[in-house]
């Protein structure tokens, strides 16, 4: 094989460090520095004008630097804070189980159908996409409401005698949230399992495995980053979740995006609002350090 000109090795060089470095440089920009400056006002302290007191000062020939972390010591020591945290953990937990427990079969489904039936499935699951998010969770109002869809169906089939209290209610959170990141469950899933080799259960059949057994053995393991990846979707965005909580959530139901929104356009405490961001952040993290663990590990297995 002829070896490669020093003009055309160069080029290839040059289009690598650019491939690499754009993404880099996007993410230097929407995520790397509006933490930091997130950060920065976490540690900062308002005057009375409204403004920020710089966190660098110089007097007597010396530089101090002020951080003010009483915020972060307030949110630990503060119940309200902690108890909305763990609500806001527990409704993105549940949310990530119940879209893994609809989406997992109707994912193994799209990719054990028919080839030329597939694009249609995966439309379906995308169509959506095409409508107003604000709209869609507005339409469950109109469906869970006392006097919505689903109450007068009952009241007309003679299943219930009185309209039952779905609105404002954990119930009617957990739909809308499954409702709204079901579809970011199916895709990764169905991405895993469409390039899954049948010849695998077609063996474990010939070594006796009914088709249970081979699902749980064979099936489930080799979906495993599907699940992840498809959990990850799920659960990031929903800790942070402000829409559906406030149009479908009643009092009982507070999660961090609510506090966040109180503490920085009704309260108009920055600092704080701030600590609270970093916070979220920081749990959101634990998560992600874990499937990029195992995306590691299974990058190592296979070379």
């Amino acid at each position: 094989m002829p070896p490669q000109s020093p003009r055309r090795s160069g080029f290839t060089l040059r289009g690598r460090h650019f491939v690499i470095g754009l993404p880099s440089v996007w993410l230097a920009f929407a995520f790397l520095a509006p933490f930091f400056i997130v950060l920065r006002l976490s540690v900062s302290e308002m005057d009375d004008a409204g403004g920020f007191v710089s966190l660098l000062s110089f007097s007597d020939g010396m530089l101090h630097l002020r951080l003010k972390l009483s915020n972060y010591v307030f949110i630990v020591q503060d119940d309200l804070y902690v108890l909305t945290y763990l609500s806001s953990l527990k409704y993105a937990a549940i949310t990530t189980a119940l879209c893994l427990f609809i989406g997992y079969p109707f994912a193994y489904f799209m990719a054990r159908a028919k080839p030329s039936l597939r694009p249609t499935l995966l439309m379906l699951v995308m169509l959506p996409f095409w409508t107003s998010f604000l709209l869609r969770i507005y339409a469950w109002k109109g469906i869970l409401a006392n006097n919505g869809i689903l109450n007068d169906m009952l009241l007309a089939v003679g299943v219930i005698d009185a309209p039952l209290k779905m609105m404002n209610t954990p119930f009617s959170l957990a739909i809308g949230m499954v409702y709204a990141y079901l579809p970011f469950m199916i895709l990764p899933l169905y991405a895993n399992l469409v390039k899954m080799d049948l010849r695998f259960l077609e063996a474990a059949a010939d070594l006796g495995a009914t088709p249970l057994q081979a699902f749980w053995r064979i099936t489930v393991p080799l979906s495993k980053s599907g699940i992840i990846a498809g959990s990850m979707l799920v659960f990031i965005p929903a800790v942070g979740e402000f829409v559906i909580p406030e149009l479908l959530g009643g009092p009982g139901t507070l999660m961090i995006g609510r506090v966040l929104w109180d503490e920085f356009f009704t309260n108009n405490d920055w600092p704080l609002a701030s600590a609270v961001t970093v916070v979220v952040v920081l749990l959101i993290l634990v998560p992600m350090a874990i499937f990029n663990k195992y995306k590691a590990e299974q990058e190592e297995v296979r070379a």
